[in-house]
């Protein structure tokens, strides 16, 4: 991953769990009622931040619970197990129910 877009995505993290978590809140998915891209992609970039131990999870509850259920789908599992050599994930980043 790029320095200057963790920078970037670290700088506006809570702007985007609070949007996550409102658009959570008002359908099942971030762009419907059924999974779609959207929520990979999201989800995807997300986890390279998790990974980090940068994401502020606390008071973000909805966008938690978005990410725990995309986590929890076979079809996501294969990321969660690369390994950025020399850097350890942080403790809950595998764990479905963090």
């Amino acid at each position: 991953p790029s320095s200057e877009a963790l920078r970037a995505g670290s700088a506006n993290i809570r702007l985007h769990l609070a949007y996550i978590g409102l658009l959570y809140d008002d359908r099942r998915w971030l762009a419907g009622d059924r999974m779609s891209l959207a929520d990979l992609a999201a989800a995807a970039h997300l986890s390279v931040l998790d990974y980090l131990g940068n994401v502020p999870w606390e008071g973000f509850e909805s966008a938690r619970n978005w990410y725990a259920k995309v986590k929890s789908r076979p079809s996501f599992r294969p990321l969660l197990m690369d390994r950025i050599t020399g850097l350890r994930p942080a403790p809950h980043y595998d764990d479905l129910d963090f």
